[in-house]
C-alpha cells in the first residue's frame, strides 16, 4: 500500500487531499499540531470523520528535528507539504514566525525527503503548495512560471524562500514539485478569510441577524478557483514524470465587489451596497492589486483543469452558510 505523509492537514486543502488520497488506497499520515487529547486541533475532529483511517502525528513545525524524525519513520513515498502561516495579515503582525513555518521548516521537509530517498534507494516525491504572492506586485498580468520572485509581503517572503528550496533540492535529485497556488476557495475556507467573510455575511444579514458587512478594499482583484480541483493539481505534479514549477489557476480576473455582488445575489439581496461598508483598517499594506495566473503549463503537461467556474464556487459557498444557519450550527462571524 502506498503511503503519503501531508502536513497542514486539517486545513481547507489538507482536508480534500487526505480524502482523495484515501480514496486512492494510501495510507495517509498526517501532521497535526495540538492533536493529544490535552491540546486539540479544532479541525481535527472533522478530519478523523472525514477520514477514518487517517494516521495523526502530533507535532510543530518549528521543531524540524522532529519533523525529520517523523519523515524517517513513516518512509512515505509521498509529500504534501501544505502547512504554514496561510494569512498574509498574520505574516505582517508576525513576520518571524511566517519565515520560520512557511520557510525554514519547508527546507526541513525537502532534507528529509532527500535523506530518506538516499537511505532507502527508493524515490520520495514532495510537493510543496507555494503561492501566488512569491510574485508580489506583479508588473504584468497573468503571470506564469517565469514571472520574477519579487515577493511584497512576509508571507511572500516565506513562499518565495521554501519555492527556491524546491528547485535546489529538485537538482540534488529529488522528485520536488512547487505548485504556485493562486486564490481557491471552498466551503470549508475559514470565516477568517476575505471570502468565507463575504459568503457569511450575506447569509447572516439574509437572516436578519446581522444589518452591515464591513470589509476593506473592493477593488482588489484576485483568480479564484475551486479548492477541490487545485488539490487535483497538487497530486497530478506529484505523480508527474518529471518534477517541476506549476502555476495552477482559472486565468479568470474578479474583483472582491464581483464576490460581494455574486454573494448577496444568491441570498436575495441586489442591493448590496446598502449593506456593505468599507474600512481602511482591513486593507493590508502593500497587497498586490491584481494577481492572475497563467496555468498554461500545468493544463498542457500535468492534463489539469478547473472545473468549477467562479459563479458555481461563490454559490456553493454561500449555500453552505445559509444551510448553516437553518440548522443552528453557524460560527460566530470573525
Amino acid at each position: 500500500m502506498p503511503s503519503s505523509f501531508v502536513t497542514g492537514a486539517t486545513g481547507q486543502d489538507g482536508s480534500y487531499l487526505c480524502e482523495l488520497l484515501a480514496r486512492e488506497g494510501h495510507e495517509v499520515h498526517a501532521l497535526v499540531r495540538g492533536g493529544s487529547e490535552d491540546e486539540p486541533d479544532p479541525g481535527l475532529a472533522d478530519l478523523l470523520e472525514r477520514v477514518p483511517g487517517v494516521v495523526v502525528h502530533d507535532g510543530d513545525l518549528a521543531d524540524t528535528a522532529g519533523l525529520a524524525a517523523l519523515v524517517d519513520g513513516i518512509e512515505p513515498d509521498e509529500v504534501y507539504n501544505l502547512a504554514g502561516i496561510s494569512s498574509v495579515a498574520y505574516s505582517w503582525r508576525e513576520p518571524a514566525a511566517t519565515g520560520l513555518l512557511s520557510g525554514v521548516a519547508v527546507a526541513a521537509v525537502l532534507d528529509a525527503a532527500w535523506a530518506l530517498q538516499e537511505r532507502t534507494g527508493r524515490a520520495v516525491r514532495v510537493v510543496q503548495a507555494s503561492s501566488a504572492e512569491i510574485f508580489g506586485d506583479a508588473e504584468h498580468a497573468p503571470q506564469d512560471e517565469s514571472t520574477p520572485v519579487r515577493p511584497t509581503s512576509p508571507y511572500g517572503a516565506a513562499k518565495a524562500y521554501a519555492h527556491h528550496m524546491v528547485g535546489i533540492y529538485r537538482a540534488r535529485g529529488l522528485h520536488a514539485a512547487s505548485v504556485i497556488l493562486y486564490n481557491h476557495e471552498s466551503p470549508r475556507r475559514p470565516p477568517t478569510f476575505v471570502t468565507r467573510k463575504i459568503t457569511q455575511g450575506a447569509a447572516r444579514i439574509a437572516a436578519g441577524l446581522d444589518d452591515v458587512l464591513t470589509l476593506g478594499s473592493l477593488d482588489v482583484t484576485r483568480d479564484w478557483g475551486w479548492a477541490p480541483d487545485y488539490v487535483d493539481a497538487m497530486v497530478a505534479a506529484a505523480r508527474h514524470d518529471s518534477a517541476g514549477d506549476f502555476v495552477i489557476a482559472t486565468g479568470v480576473p474578479h474583483t472582491v465587489e464581483d464576490f460581494v455582488r455574486l454573494a448577496f445575489s444568491r441570498v436575495g439581496i441586489e442591493d448590496w451596497q446598502a449593506r456593505v461598508r468599507t474600512d481602511p483598517a482591513f486593507v493590508r499594506p502593500a497587497d498586490a492589486s491584481v494577481q492572475l495566473g497563467d496555468a498554461s503549463r500545468a493544463r498542457r503537461e500535468l492534463g489539469w483543469t478547473p472545473t468549477t467556474t467562479f459563479e458555481q464556487l461563490v454559490a456553493a459557498m454561500v449555500d453552505h452558510d445559509v444551510a448553516l444557519l437553518a440548522d443552528g450550527s453557524d460560527p460566530s462571524p470573525a
